[in-house]
Parts: structure tokens; C-alpha cells; sequence
């Protein structure tokens, strides 16, 4: 038993938040680098070197420099297990996020010096605030030109609504950066801006007003460090570990993590005071990681990991006992036991079989086609983890077929990464059309790339005016008022995958008419409810 207590005990399972080009698959690569994960670290911009990012493996993802799946990362850092789920930040794909977010304990959230808190962020804080999940602030690209750091730290309090505590401070900024003051080691870090350097020197300094410190970043700079230092500390509260794992206090720290700097202070200072696996509300029951009993839920479906071989890999957060290899498990939604003979467990592109696996890890299983998204897993209790929606799509296009050989191919296809909640799939119930509905334009540009790469399927789409899909649950649905809003509606009604009912209005002006004249119904933005 004390082996399955260490085992949750030195596990930290975070994400990274931020903005599109904040920098945030550049810290997870520093991240990896600094676990020994990767020896070096890819060119993550430019597309010329054909390195790419680690953790971008998909090959739109190559071509355009940024990150629309979410992936896992895995790695061992001073005997500590860290798994990082690296989100997209580009804003269409902010539904991958929000349920990336419902497998973290924690997450970092990277701010960019020149450009301040951005509206994507916002959001994304919003949703770790509303769950109280801890959060630690880096702010990326020192060794630029940007904001000073207090008007940084007011901006962060004011638009993202957090209480923050700085725990490193820089020492100057763009061309006058001299590096980074450690106020939670208590040490100096020298940026010299050599590339070549993994890692920069630090000199232990206890005593800020020693001339040790003049002599080392010279006396100007030296002085302005102890005044904004003083300054800081009479601003800002003292670090509380508490405060900051109840998500009421955050703390800050600086660096560049293309220069590798500041990052290792991040990340000692991370599995210091990160949260391990924490409890889960289940639809029955709060679960704690440490119970005897496995349980787990999917968060996230990948079609094609591997285009060789048509495979999809449901991701299962692991939240109390131990997954084991072989073992049946309840599925609970179709209420019957599936066995597992490769969970692999993640690092990047690269996968491993794993026999056991603990509270906090990722594991993706193999799947036919049994899964999706918001399933649980158990040892044979019925319960649910709830929270991992579907959202209201507000873009619609009908989709066709440009290949009619191919249709086979393209039905598959569209199954499959519609499981995947890249998007959604609506069939009218007048004339058995399909339409796919998703939260970002730039998806319906994804779907068609993989359609032609994965599936050798061929699409195309047209418009269609739809302001808001919206789910519809009726009280009774023998009732006169539920038949006359099916036959008055019934060109803008369909069936979401799931069979369920949705109502496309046209306008907000004819979605607030049609609620008025059908009190009795619910209209429902999210699929769960």
C-alpha cells in the first residue's frame, strides 16, 4: 500500500495555458529538455527546418506553427512524475481546452512581455478560476521589449481577476535584461543570451545588499532590483502554499523560454508546490485518487495516431486506483466489461505499453469505435464524471461529397473525427443532410485536410445561416405544444449524433420567438444536461 501512496504522491499532472505565440509549446519543450525527455530542442517557428515541435505531431499542425490537438507529454524530473497536457491556444480549438482542462490539478499560464494578458487567456483563466484549479504564471520573452514588470503584475490582478505573488523578479528587460532575481531560492540568475547554454549560471545570494551583487550585475542595476524588490514585497502577499492549491493566490515567475532561461526555477519551484492527483466529483460521489477501486474518464479521442494503421486512442485521466493491462473494466455508458491489452502511456509522438498506471497519469486505449468523449471507466461501479461538454457550435456548413467513389471513405472519416469532438455532426430531419457545426472557422479547414490525408476522402462545403445550434428537451413529448413546434420547426430541426434533438435558429431574434412560443420546452446550450 505505502508503494501505491508514493506513487500518487510524486505525480504532478498540469497544463499549459496562454494565447496563440505566447510561447507555450516552447516552454514545454524547454520542460522536456530539462527532464532529460529530449535531447534538443526543435525549431518550433521555423517551418524551413522540418525539426518540428516535440509536441505538435500532426502534420497540419507542422505546416502552420501552431497546435490544434492537445497532447500528452510524460517525463521524470527529480524522481517526480510530471505529465503535461500541451493545449492548442488558438481560439478555435478552445473547446479541446476547456476539456483538456477537466483532466489537470493544475495548470501554467504563459503571458507574453510585449503584449500583456490577451483575450484568449481570459477565457481559459476564467474556466480554471470557475474550478478553482491552482495556476502559476510565467511570464515569457524577457529578453524583449515589453511591459514593466509591476504594470505586467496589475494587469494580470485586473484582467484575469487573480491575486498574484511574484517568486522571481527581473533584473531589467529587452536589451538591458541582466537576468532573473529568485526571490523563492534566494539566488541570482546571470542571462549572458548564449543559445549554446542550456542552462545559465546562478549564484546563491542571501544577502540583497551585499556588494556581491553590485559586483555582479553592476551597482544601477543592482539598486533598482533592491528598490523594486522592496517595493514588491510591500505590494504583494507573502507566498501561501494553501492559498495558491485552493486557487486563491498565484504565483509569478519571469524568464525566456527560447533561452532556456527561468525555466528550471519554474519547474523546481512547480513540484515543490503543485497539487497531486486530487478528488473528482462523480455524478454519486466525490472519488479520491488513493481508493483501492479503479476509475477514470475519457477526455479527449484521437483518430490516427498512426496513419498506417487506422487506429483511434481515447485518452483516459486515471482519477482513483490503478489501471492495470488485461484487466476488465466496466465501460459504464454501454454497461459492458472491455480489457486492454496496450494502454500506452505518452511521450509526444512516441508511445509505450504500460502494465500499471496510477492516479494523475494519462493512458490512451486503443478503440473500435466504443468511445466517447465524457465516458468513465470503473471496476464495476455505476457512476459518471461529469463536466466534459459539448458547446454550441456557432458555425455551420453543409458538407458534400466531392468524390463519389469515395463515400465510404468519407462517412468513416467523418465518424470518426467527429468522436474525436473536433467538431459536430447534425443530420436534418427533413431531407437526412448532414452539417457540421463547430466553435472555430479554422476547423472546417482541418476536417477537410484530414478527410483528403487520413481517409483519401474528398469534401466540400456550403453555407448555411444558423446563428446558434441549441439542444431541446421536452417535458412531455406527447404534448400538443412539442408536435406543433416539430411540424412548425421542421426544416430547422435535426439529430446531433447522439440522436438527441437540436433546434437551428437562424437569428437570436427567432431563437428568443421560438423559446417565447414554446414555454414548456427547454433550450439547452451544452449537450449535457
Amino acid at each position: 500500500m505505502k508503494s501505491f501512496q508514493k506513487e500518487i504522491s510524486r505525480r504532478r499532472t498540469f497544463g499549459i495555458i496562454s494565447h496563440p505565440d505566447a510561447g507555450k509549446t516552447t516552454l514545454t519543450e524547454k520542460l522536456l529538455l530539462f527532464g532529460g525527455a529530449i535531447q534538443e530542442a526543435g525549431a518550433v517557428k521555423s517551418n524551413k527546418i522540418k525539426k518540428g515541435a516535440t509536441s505538435d505531431f500532426m502534420e497540419i499542425e507542422r505546416q502552420r506553427g501552431i497546435s490544434v490537438a492537445t497532447s500528452v507529454l510524460g517525463f521524470e524530473y527529480k524522481d517526480i512524475k510530471i505529465n503535461i497536457l500541451d493545449t492548442p491556444g488558438h481560439k478555435d480549438f478552445a473547446e479541446d481546452t476547456f476539456r483538456t482542462l477537466t483532466a489537470v490539478d493544475s495548470v501554467i499560464v504563459v503571458i507574453d512581455v510585449a503584449k500583456g494578458v490577451e483575450e484568449q487567456t481570459e477565457k481559459l483563466v476564467e474556466v480554471c478560476r470557475m474550478r478553482n484549479i491552482p495556476m502559476i504564471v510565467f511570464i515569457n520573452k524577457l529578453d524583449r521589449e515589453g511591459k514593466d514588470a509591476f504594470e505586467l503584475l496589475d494587469e494580470i490582478e485586473q484582467k484575469l481577476n487573480l491575486t498574484v505573488t511574484p517568486l522571481s523578479f527581473p533584473i531589467g528587460m529587452g536589451y538591458d535584461f541582466k537576468g532573473i532575481y529568485n526571490i523563492w531560492e534566494k539566488n541570482v540568475n546571470l542571462f549572458t543570451g548564449d543559445p549554446r547554454k542550456d542552462i545559465e549560471e546562478t549564484v546563491e545570494i542571501s544577502d540583497l545588499n551585499s556588494e556581491e551583487l553590485d559586483q555582479l550585475i553592476g551597482n544601477t542595476a543592482a539598486e533598482t532590483l533592491r528598490e523594486e524588490l522592496e517595493l514588491a514585497q510591500g505590494v504583494y502577499p507573502e507566498f501561501d502554499k494553501v492559498a495558491y492549491l485552493e486557487g486563491n493566490l498565484q504565483p509569478v515567475f519571469f524568464g525566456s523560454a527560447l533561452n532556456n532561461f527561468g525555466v528550471r526555477e519554474l519547474l523546481d519551484c512547480f513540484i515543490e508546490i503543485a497539487p497531486k492527483p486530487r478528488p473528482k466529483d462523480s455524478d454519486v460521489r466525490t472519488v479520491k485518487p488513493d481508493e483501492d477501486q479503479f476509475t477514470g474518464f475519457v477526455f479527449k479521442i484521437h483518430a490516427n495516431m498512426d496513419p498506417k494503421h487506422r487506429d483511434r486512442l481515447a485518452f483516459i485521466k486515471i482519477v482513483s486506483g490503478k489501471f492495470e493491462r488485461n484487466k476488465p473494466y466496466l465501460h459504464v455508458r454501454l454497461g459492458k466489461n472491455l480489457k486492454f491489452s496496450s494502454p500506452n502511456a505518452f511521450f509526444a509522438e512516441k508511445k509505450e505499453i504500460v502494465d500499471v498506471s496510477y492516479p494523475g497519469d494519462i493512458v490512451g486505449l486503443h478503440d473500435t469505435g466504443n468511445f466517447k468523449i465524457g465516458d468513465t471507466l470503473t471496476e464495476g461501479e455505476y457512476l459518471n464524471y461529469r463536466g466534459v461538454p459539448s458547446f454550441s457550435p456557432e458555425h455551420f456548413r453543409y458538407i458534400n461529397n466531392a468524390d463519389p467513389m469515395k463515400s465510404k471513405q468519407l462517412e468513416k472519416g467523418i465518424d470518426q473525427l467527429m468522436d474525436e469532438g473536433v467538431a459536430q455532426l447534425f443530420t436534418l430531419e427533413m431531407n437526412g443532410r448532414k452539417v457540421i457545426g463547430t466553435v472555430g472557422a479554422l476547423q472546417f479547414e482541418v476536417i477537410q485536410y484530414r478527410l483528403e490525408h487520413e481517409y483519401g476522402a474528398k469534401c466540400t462545403y456550403e453555407n448555411l445561416n444558423v446563428y446558434k445550434a441549441t439542444w431541446i428537451e421536452a417535458e412531455d413529448e406527447k404534448s400538443e405544444e412539442f408536435k406543433d413546434f416539430k411540424r412548425v420547426k421542421a426544416k430547422f430541426l435535426a439529430k446531433d449524433k447522439q440522436g438527441q434533438l437540436v433546434f437551428f435558429a437562424d437569428s437570436q431574434f427567432s431563437l428568443q420567438m421560438t423559446q417565447q412560443k414554446y414555454p414548456s420546452l427547454k433550450f439547452h446550450f451544452t449537450s449535457e444536461f
